[in-house]
């Protein structure tokens, strides 16, 4: 029984192979065939050539096209050639009546392989080089082939007789070109198809009588194996009648619409042990990609269906763990995850982490640690992830497993950087050898370094391209956040002034970057491109125009194109997303630096070139980064119209970045109307969506404090507002929140201003300044400069010179990369200045300030400050004589400190 079982991951001979073994025959025809050549230019020729290419590349699919679905890409690439190439392919199906002509086929397919030693080909053949991909298909198919046994011959034999049946009933065309299909039809008599499942059935009853169990690599436990077998029965009764229709889950579908189809027309042929695991990978990208957005519930439904039907794939426990743990279900996903390393030790599926030698005894209990010290940390248990981590890396040192080591510190640097963990000593100290030898008073960021380095480098010795990538963006972004300081600092210039490196982060984000160029030497053995081969080909189906060489001009369609390019470069969807998540941690980098410009346009290109492909936070991010610019630079209408489409393309749910930046637009907008209630009522919805766990969701917290403050700030109630900030500063400087710091000691400086203690406010914007300086955080230095300028006026008109320097030396930075509500302070405190010194004449400078700041103040619907600016301009006018201006600068102000007084409590209209 050779022709049915198989080993696990063997290559089938199938009749859709001996479908592109033909084409392959038309497109580098042997000596000894005498077949015309077709194709009228050499572009013709090449574009089959690619055609070929990926239908070779998706060979180990799971689901493998029909003649139909054949013919049909065939008239898509073909193009004028589609008629001849369709004609000959059913014509030498035609021509096989006997197993003896299978014989004969694949001995002809050997002429259109070269060889080393072969000189006498003439020099208009074309042959395939044996170590190409279509000539290891080739070589692939006809290996396969020699080692069926009869019975599996016959049993091809009847599968590409019911593969050629099922395209004759269906297609008109194929019955029009192939007048001898009669041929094959008459084969029936012999009932081959119940003679070969008879002794399949025997075969597999023997195994499973002496076992006690079904094969894994077939597939085919009991409740699968009575499917098939009634099947097999009323066969030709139920390929006459429409199949009822599963029901459908988002996990599969490409795929599930078509399940039921797929288990009637190819049941013969068993699924290997490599198209199943592949299948699982995709649902397990899907459901990684799409996250939360996808139903939890038809998905759970469609695994547990999956799982009583071949309960040996221990890997569906696991895509069960990713299902719960996207759903946030914490003891679901822990049971399953348990399950999964119980039932298999972790050796199915993860194939990324090799084991190493000498560990069997072990299993995979490395790997468990890892994935249980992931999900912690999802769950916001970043102790309890500590310690599973710290558990991983004694076990990995200990078999050296020197990969699992290398994705473990990688994730225990992830943690650091991420949770607030405000001592690690007495957990990793004792644990990992480089941090326990340097020093025993490291800081957490000076850990976090050093499992960086660490982490890179050994990923780099084991040629992990893509870990080597995700280190340099995390490096970047360490570099990003932390002062580089020596390790050991003593003498007397330990105390020296340090600042971050643009520089450096720009070029961690380039070498990240570079996976593109070399992903292709990663040693994982899970890198598969026949999934995007057969993306390429199902998109084939899709009307695209133009084609894509025109026959008539010669020239190229450029939108049709690039279209065509894209799917021709296998890209895995993981290297694609590490290059899109550079680009947005340039978006980021370019934020916090200042320049609005080009955060907008790196994720501009984001979400052109990488929003496809990207999973879902990512694209959610990038969309929020886009309201974000709108909010600040042209408004809360644009932004609130845009939050809208954005809720309802991503699913709002709890901590969801949708809802998040939900609640901080309506809190801004709620201050600037004066809506005092309905800002704090947003600032505790915000604060009550983080952790009570300590160090967990630490930006969540800050944010909510800071909002808090500005909130009690604005009512006028300053010794509680300050008293909120001291608190957040000193949780800060806890964990070493250094950009955060800048903006509190901003925000007290501002607290005092409004207070009236100009004197105390000063230190408080120096030090954020300070801060500011350090991290090259050039437009909070600008904000920062401008409240210190402010500060100085506060102190008497006689210092408006000073305060008018420090607003000049800032408005450059101001002007070309601040929002709105920033350019209009600037404006309003230059009208200030100008105000204040009685030796002034020049008014139109004064009234063009103040005429800017009330136009983009509209936009905003800042109240308290369009008022300063209309009640500066009524004051100017009336000094000009100008009472007609005067009084329609007066009704405006009257307006706005009514709305002001008299807040709306309706939230704003999103539609």
């Amino acid at each position: 029984m050779a022709g049915l079982t198989r080993t696990a991951g063997a290559f089938a001979v199938t009749p859709h192979k001996i479908s592109v073994c033909i084409l392959l025959q038309l497109y580098a025809p042997s000596a000894q065939m005498s077949l015309p050549f077709p194709f009228s230019s050499v572009s013709q020729h090449n574009r089959l050539g690619l055609y070929l290419l990926s239908l070779t590349k998706s060979c180990d699919d799971i689901f493998e096209p029909k003649l139909e679905d054949l013919i049909n890409q065939l008239r898509e690439v073909g193009e004028d050639m589609d008629a001849w190439l369709t004609d000959h392919l059913t014509n030498r199906f035609s021509s096989l009546t006997s197993p003896d002509d299978l014989l004969n086929f694949f001995n002809d397919m050997r002429g259109i392989l070269g060889s080393l030693d072969s000189g006498a080909t003439q020099d208009d053949q074309i042959i395939l080089d044996p170590n190409s991909n279509l000539g290891m298909f080739v070589r692939r198919c006809i290996l396969a082939f020699n080692l069926l046994s009869f019975e599996g011959v016959c049993h091809l034999f009847t599968s590409i007789e019911v593969y050629c049946r099922e395209a004759h009933s269906s297609s008109a065309q194929y019955d029009e070109s192939n007048d001898n299909l009669e041929s094959l039809i008459q084969h029936d008599q012999m009932d081959m198809e119940k003679y070969i499942m008879d002794k399949a059935t025997e075969e597999i009853e023997l195994q499973k009588n002496a076992s006690g169990s079904v094969p894994f690599h077939l597939h085919t436990p009991e409740a699968l194996f009575k499917v098939t077998e009634g099947l097999l029965v009323t066969r030709k009764e139920k390929s006459r009648t429409n199949m009822k229709k599963t029901e459908a889950t988002p996990l599969a579908s490409a795929s599930s619409s078509t399940a039921d189809d797929t288990l009637v027309d190819e049941s013969l042929f068993l699924r290997t042990n490599y198209q199943i695991q592949g299948f699982l990978m995709e649902q397990a990208d899907a459901i990684e990609t799409h996250g939360s957005s996808l139903s939890s519930s038809s998905i759970e439904s469609f695994l547990q269906k999956l799982q009583k039907l071949a309960p040996e794939l221990h890997r569906v426990h696991f895509l069960r763990y990713l299902n719960k743990l996207h759903s946030d279900d914490y003891f679901a996903a822990l049971d399953n995850l348990l399950r999964y390393f119980d039932y298999s030790a972790g050796t199915e599926g993860f194939d990324l982490v090799p084991p190493s030698t000498g560990c069997s005894m072990n299993g995979r209990y490395e790997i468990a640690l890892l994935c249980l010290g992931m999900m912690h940390f999802r769950f916001g248990h970043p102790n309890l992830a500590l310690e599973v981590f710290t558990e991983a890396v004694r076990v990995s040192q200990q078999i050296s497993n020197d990969t699992c080591l290398a994705y473990t510190l990688a994730a225990m640097s992830n943690l650091l950087s991420e949770m607030g963990i405000a001592s690690t000593t007495s957990v990793l100290g004792s644990s990992y050898s480089p941090v326990t030898s340097t020093a025993s008073s490291l800081s957490v960021q000076q850990r976090v370094y050093i499992l960086l380095k660490e982490s890179l480098r050994r990923a780099d010795s084991l040629k992990l391209r893509r870990l080597v990538a995700s280190n340099h963006l995390a490096m970047a972004k360490f570099e990003l956040m932390h002062v580089q300081r020596p390790l050991l600092s003593f003498g007397p210039k330990a105390s020296m002034r340090h600042k971050t490196c643009p520089v450096s982060v720009c070029k961690e984000i380039r070498l990240g970057a570079h996976l593109l160029s070399d992903f292709s030497a990663e040693s994982s053995t899970m890198t598969i491109d026949g999934s995007l081969s057969s993306v390429w080909l199902k998109d084939l189906q899709k009307p695209w125009g133009q084609p894509v060489f025109s026959q008539e001009s010669g020239s190229r369609k450029s939108s049709t194109f690039f279209q065509f390019c894209d799917h021709l470069v296998s890209i895995p969807g993981s290297v694609s997303q590490i290059i899109g998540a550079s680009y947005l941690l340039r978006a980021t980098s370019w934020e916090l630096y200042g320049s609005a410009p080009m955060a907008r346009m790196n994720t501009l290109v984001y979400a052109t070139l990488f929003g496809d492909s990207s999973s879902s936070s990512d694209a959610e991010l990038a969309c929020l980064k886009l309201i974000q610019h709108l909010a600040l630079y042209k408004g809360y209408k644009d932004a609130f119209a845009a939050l809208k489409i954005a809720e309802e393309k991503f699913l709002t749910v709890s901590k969801s970045k949708v809802l998040l930046l939900k609640l901080q637009l309506l809190h801004e907008h709620a201050l600037h109307r004066g809506n005092l209630k309905l800002a704090q009522r947003m600032c505790n919805e915000l604060g009550g969506l983080a952790s009570t766990t300590m160090g967990v969701d630490m930006e969540l917290k800050v944010e909510a404090s800071l909002r808090e403050a500005r909130t009690l700030l604005a009512a006028k109630q300053y010794s509680q507002a300050a008293k909120v900030a001291h608190s957040l500063f000193c949780a800060c400087h806890k964990f070493n929140l250094q950009i955060e710091k800048a903006s509190v000691l901003l925000l007290l400086a501002e607290i005092h201003k409004k207070s009236g203690n100009a004197v105390l406010g000063l230190p408080y914007a120096l030090a954020s300044i300070s801060f500011c300086q350090s991290f090259n955080l050039d437009l909070l230095k600008a904000s920062a400069t401008l409240t210190l300028a402010e500060l100085w006026l506060g102190l008497g008109s006689n210092h408006a010179k000073r305060a008018l320097d420090l607003l000049l030396g800032a408005f450059p930075m101001i002007l070309g990369h601040g929002g709105l509500e920033l350019r209009s302070r600037a404006y309003i405190f230059e009208a200030n200045c100008y105000l204040s010194d009685p030796s002034f004449s020049d008014s139109d400078t004064v009234l063009d300030s103040l005429r800017q700041a009330s136009d983009e103040l509209q936009a905003l619907e800042y109240h308290e400050l369009a008022a300063e600016a209309l009640y500066l301009m009524a004051m100017v006018y009336d000094k000009l004589g100008r009472l007609e201006e005067r009084e329609e600068a007066a009704t405006l102000f009257k307006k706005h400190i009514t709305a002001l007084e008299n807040p709306q409590d309706e939230e704003p209209n999103m539609a």
